[in-house]
């Protein structure tokens, strides 16, 4: 999504080597990682699933269904041999723990974002300090099983974006990923895309589970996550959102995350 704050330089590189994960005797490997703003990791896919945190930063996955934009505090869980993307928004500190899917099976067969308590927190932080190769019956062993049942009870963030299949809708899709503030009508979309309103809203409906107005938030809320965790202002944001006023925009943010925009960055990291 194009704005006057985005990073114009993107680093465009293949994921750092990380073949070996797979090969180590252990059902959980932590890894830290520090990328640049603009830096994209193309797509590619690993044996073991993922659990990605943003201790710092706001990153994007991507895959052919859908977008997870992840803000600080939060991770994305990525399942086994899933093809995905990471688009980085603003500096970021990756903490990543590799899983053995026949071990654990994870908290979903889907990608999704999910919250991260400050047990987890820490809990990652130590893992990633830790050796590839810990003891096995020890006192490490014992904290990924910790880990695992922290995972277990995560609640998944509403922090995910359909994207449809239906030639039509990917048009509308293209177009407000590119200008989110458009607010065009369902009925003057379909007079662009060649399509009635009805047909439309009844397509939105069955291939993304949301109402037209419901998707486009969606698409709203990920680009102010964005957008905000690169510490732009809210009444910008909050303008080229297409929203009359900051206010506007403050309360739908609320409405569907809980916390205003500030109350959302506020919150500590490591």
């Amino acid at each position: 999504m194009q704005t006057k704050y985005t990073v114009k330089r993107t680093k465009f590189a293949s994921p750092d080597p990380v073949e070996d994960i797979g090969s180590v005797p252990r059902p959980i490997v932590a890894m830290s990682k520090e990328f640049p703003p603009g830096y994209l990791i193309t797509h590619h896919r690993h044996t073991r699933s993922q659990l990605l945190y943003a201790s710092s930063g706001v990153m994007t996955v991507s895959t052919r269904s859908g977008i997870w934009v992840v803000p600080p505090l939060r991770a994305v869980w990525i399942p086994a041999l899933t093809d995905h993307q990471i688009a980085v928004s603003d500096h970021l500190s990756m903490r990543t723990l590799y899983i053995d899917p026949n071990y654990f099976p994870g908290p979903s067969e889907r990608c999704c974002v999910v919250a991260v308590t400050p047990l987890l927190k820490e809990l990652i932080l130590q893992a990633v300090a830790m050796p590839r190769l810990y003891p096995l019956g020890g006192p490490e062993e014992r904290l990924l099983t910790v880990i695992l049942d922290q995972i277990r009870s995560m609640t998944i963030a509403p922090l995910e974006l359909p994207i449809p299949e239906d030639p039509r809708l990917k048009k509308i899709y293209k177009r407000l990923s590119s200008s989110p503030g458009d607010n065009r009508k369902l009925e003057d979309w379909g007079k662009m895309v060649g399509a009635t309103g009805r047909t439309l809203a009844r397509r939105f409906r069955l291939e993304t589970g949301m109402t037209f107005g419901q998707w486009r938030q969606q698409i709203r809320i990920l680009e102010a996550l964005k957008r905000l965790g690169r510490k732009e202002p809210v009444t910008i944001v909050a303008i080229d959102l297409g929203y009359d006023s900051p206010s506007a925009f403050i309360s739908m943010f609320k409405k569907a995350l809980g916390k205003t925009p500030g109350q959302y960055f506020a919150e500590e990291t490591f």
